[in-house]
């Protein structure tokens, strides 16, 4: 158990790593730092995605009993995945430095105290995302691994298949970093990603409910009676940010797809440049940024 979680803590940053040294050294690309490393993380972000969703659909088309039946990549790929999380927000701090780099913030300078200004902003301005995070590690990290005691491996692969929404979430947000908005591409990606977004993390929890009633013949809307309560507040907890998230999305696809007034106006392309930079999770909160919001 600890040689999968030592082989998670190496494989991510690894990855990151070596990713964000390719893009800068390979003589075809020679990127800056910053795009290096922007881009790093949702590369890793969206093949983290790929494998948690493939291993998700092993385990979710092996159960026969959703309940009793058990596969041994449950727990192996949890214990694998964990770092990733705590990886991530590392991963995201430097996204958002960088982001205030290019914007000439002087919160971006490498000195500690200004490295203190810019963590206590980005923790402020990804609070939810930080704790979504925390909470995994914490909380579904003992949970899923100890508390289950092997029970509803089924309904832990589905849990696993929500990340197949991650990968169009981060291409969206490549495109936007390279302005490519009005691109039919950037239009095809936010449609797929609104669809998987609201299959994959909005329907995935009233599906794993009417599974739970369908093995156990109950009626849908009976089954949040029928299991025990911290059952319910644990699926609570886990849909409120994806709704949260899936409502700045929408808004997103709803300018992307009918345009901005304010993208119209001389100044906008001012405003733009001075604004914060978006967070580095991508779901953006600033309802008249005529782009989508991703990652």
């Amino acid at each position: 158990m600890l040689t999968i979680l030592a082989a998670g803590s190496v494989f991510f940053p690894g990855l990151f790593l070596l990713s964000k040294q390719c893009l800068r050294s390979i003589p075809a690309l020679r990127w800056s730092e910053g795009d290096a490393v922007i881009v790093s993380a949702r590369l890793v972000s969206s093949i983290q995605a790929v494998m948690a969703s493939s291993a998700g659909y092993i385990i979710a088309s092996s159960c026969e009993d959703i309940l009793e039946d058990q596969h041994w990549l449950t727990s192996s790929y949890i214990m694998f995945a964990v770092p990733y999380f705590v990886y991530d927000i590392y991963a995201m701090f430097m996204c958002y430095w960088y982001k205030l780099r290019v914007k000439g913030h002087e919160e971006a300078s490498a000195a500690p105290q200004h490295m203190r200004k810019a963590l206590v902003s980005y923790l402020r301005r990804e609070f939810l995302m930080v704790l979504h995070h925390v909470v995994m590690v914490t909380a579904c990290f003992p949970v899923s691994v100890f508390w289950r005691q092997g029970k509803g491996d089924y309904f832990q692969g589905v849990l696993f298949m929500a990340e197949l929404s991650t990968p169009w979430v981060c291409l969206g947000k490549i495109l936007i970093q390279y302005k490519q908005q009005h691109t039919l591409l950037h239009k095809v990606n936010g449609a797929l990603m609104l669809v998987t977004f609201f299959i994959c993390r909005v329907l995935l929890f009233p599906y794993l409910y009417y599974a739970y009633g369908r093995y156990a013949s109950i009626p849908f809307h009976l089954v949040p009676l029928s299991v025990p309560w911290h059952c319910n507040l644990g699926a609570a907890l886990l849909m409120a940010p994806q709704l949260y998230w899936f409502s700045l999305i929408c808004r997103g696809a709803v300018r992307l797809f009918t345009g901005s007034s304010r993208s119209q106006r001389p100044g906008a392309a001012k405003e733009r440049q001075d604004a914060p930079p978006q967070p580095a999770n991508g779901y953006s909160t600033c309802a008249s940024e005529p782009e989508l919001a991703t990652h």
